[in-house]
């Protein structure tokens, strides 16, 4: 790669990187992981850059290899990889006078979340995210219909889970 390219890919990394980060902490449940992970992300970030058209915004690609790579790699390894472990966190944030209703019904979402498939969480993920369905299709490789459709079966899905 020449010097401009490298250049290009470093400093869009560097702006969107939380995105990495997201999808990390989404399909691991410790810091290793999340690290090994991330390393891996970057590996196929760089891999790919040189075949970025920029047909779609950086971030999109970038959603997109990320979570396929996550997606890819934990198929592979066959773990069932959960996020991080709220418990841990949670008495790190408490305060004497704050209510943790918010952050227990948070705790349910995320605890529903990690008992979807992969590309239900991806799907769930970026909908999280505010993204529009186009930009979720775009994503994902699949078409907006199909976005649309799936959405509705995951958040369907996510309400059997809660209320049972």
């Amino acid at each position: 790669m020449n010097k401009e390219l490298e250049h290009r890919f470093v400093t869009e990394l560097e702006n969107n990187q939380n995105i990495v980060h997201k999808v990390c902490s989404l399909y691991t449940n410790d810091k290793d992981a999340h690290n090994d992970l991330f390393q891996e992300i970057t590996v196929q970030l760089w891999k790919a850059y040189p075949k970025f058209r920029g047909d779609a915004k950086f971030s999109t690609w970038m959603y997109r290899v990320a979570l396929n790579t996550a997606i890819t790699l934990y198929r592979k390894s066959k773990k069932r990889v959960q996020t991080q472990d709220y418990e841990s966190v949670i008495n790190k944030i408490k305060a004497n006078e704050y209510d943790d209703t918010e952050e227990k019904r948070l705790k349910l979402m995320y605890d529903a979340i990690k008992q979807l498939g992969d590309i239900e969480k991806a799907l769930i993920f970026l909908y999280l995210e505010d993204k529009d369905y186009t930009e979720i299709a775009e994503t994902l490789g699949i078409t907006e219909v199909n976005a649309r459709v799936k959405m509705n079966r995951v958040k369907n899905k996510l309400r059997t889970i809660l209320n049972p």
